[in-house]
């Protein structure tokens, strides 16, 4: 043991962030085994490292006792009186066991020990930093794949993107830069087992966040999110200040701000309404880019019928039910949708005007809707 050893702790202890004591208590663990493996010795022994000094110590552990059945592991009263006359029954004695040659073949198993507890101590470091990184993204570079995951590096370390959390429209190539949300962080045998997500409602959160200044400071807050990942989402936005548009803080000018989340999405439309308390409104805004006319409460069902022109049906419900299907996952509500027409046929609504309730700012719409 020299000096250089020491400096080398106090490096391993800046760059990898490994406290200098566990590294330690690692090389006092590997002496040990050293000593009971390569001189057949099933003593209780200490070890005693002095890294000022440079010097290793092997030290018996004895119990006092009055019979002696293992000498390996016990001394008598007589015997341990010997070497102080202090020793009684029940006390620990301790004797230098080192071997002479103990040295060279400490050190060969030290090395192996150390790197392993190193290894797991940099696990941990990582484990810590990530654990508190749950729910948030990183950006990450594709590595490889395989038929079940995506292996993405986040620096330290590589992510999984299973199959299930990646999105439909997009490829991946080794060496593409993508943003990931970190959906679970596990302690494993191996080392930490970090799994993300490209389709997860939080990505879509997270990214506006970054975007807008507004709801990371919290003037404007993001109250829900509808995703059908690589298709269409639809998200709801909230001020409690009076002067504050929270749907054009998100569009922001010239739509740059939603068109930075829509590029990293790949395309991905994003309808952008505003949140109300009231569910006639925030239905009536969720449905979106479609206009309605009366939207009918069922609260104790926690459901709605919504009366829409004949000419907006297609819309309000979308391509396979999608816009429907999107409204009721961001507002809560089961959303039951009707034709001006079909609904008076039935009785339950009769125009009162031309007014209608329209829904809010709506972002990237596209033909298609109308299909």
């Amino acid at each position: 043991m020299s000096s250089e050893l020491l400096d080398a702790l106090v490096v391993l202890e800046k760059e990898k962030g490994i406290s200098k004591d566990v590294i330690i208590e690692a090389i006092e663990a590997a002496l040990i085994s050293a000593y009971k493996r390569n001189f057949n010795q099933a003593q209780n022994v200490r070890v005693d490292l002095n890294l000022d000094r440079g010097t290793m110590r092997v030290f018996a552990r004895k119990d006092v006792v009055d019979e002696v059945y293992d000498p390996r592991l016990e001394i008598s009263v007589e015997e341990a009186q010997g070497i102080n006359p202090n020793f009684q029954l029940d006390d620990v004695v301790e004797i230098e066991v080192t071997p002479k040659d103990f040295g060279r073949i400490a050190a060969q198993t030290a090395k192996q020990v150390v790197t392993q507890r190193v290894r797991e101590a940099e696990r941990g470091v990582i484990y810590s930093e990530f654990s508190d990184r749950e729910e948030d993204i990183m950006t990450g570079i594709v590595q490889r794949q395989d038929s079940r995951f995506i292996y993405v590096s986040l620096g330290k370390i590589e992510a999984l993107l299973p199959q299930s959390e990646q999105m439909p429209n997009e490829q991946y190539k080794p060496h593409d830069r993508i943003k990931v949300y970190i959906t679970k962080v596990e302690k494993t045998t191996k080392g930490p087992q970090i799994y993300v997500s490209r389709t997860h409602p939080g990505l879509l959160k997270r990214l506006f966040e970054k975007e807008v200044p507004e709801i990371y400071d919290g003037t404007v807050e993001l109250k829900s999110v509808a995703r059908e990942a690589g298709d269409r989402s639809k998200i709801s936005v909230h001020s409690e200040y009076a002067e504050v548009d929270p749907v054009g803080s998100c569009v922001g000018p010239k739509g740059q701000r939603v068109q930075a989340v829509v590029n990293e999405l790949k395309g991905e439309k994003i309808d952008i309404v505003r949140w109300s308390n009231d569910p006639v409104e925030f239905v009536a805004n969720a449905l979106s880019p479609s206009k309605v006319l009366e939207v009918m409460v069922d609260e104790e069902e926690k459901a709605t019928t919504v009366i829409v022109p004949d000419y907006q049906l297609s819309l309000a419900i979308g391509k396979r039910g999608q816009n429907a299907r999107l409204a009721a996952k961001l507002t809560g509500w089961k959303i039951d949708i009707k034709s001006q027409s079909e609904a008076e046929q039935e009785g339950i609504y009769i125009q009162k005007s031309d007014d209608m309730l329209v829904s809010q700012h709506a972002f990237d719409l596209d033909e298609d809707d109308m299909e």
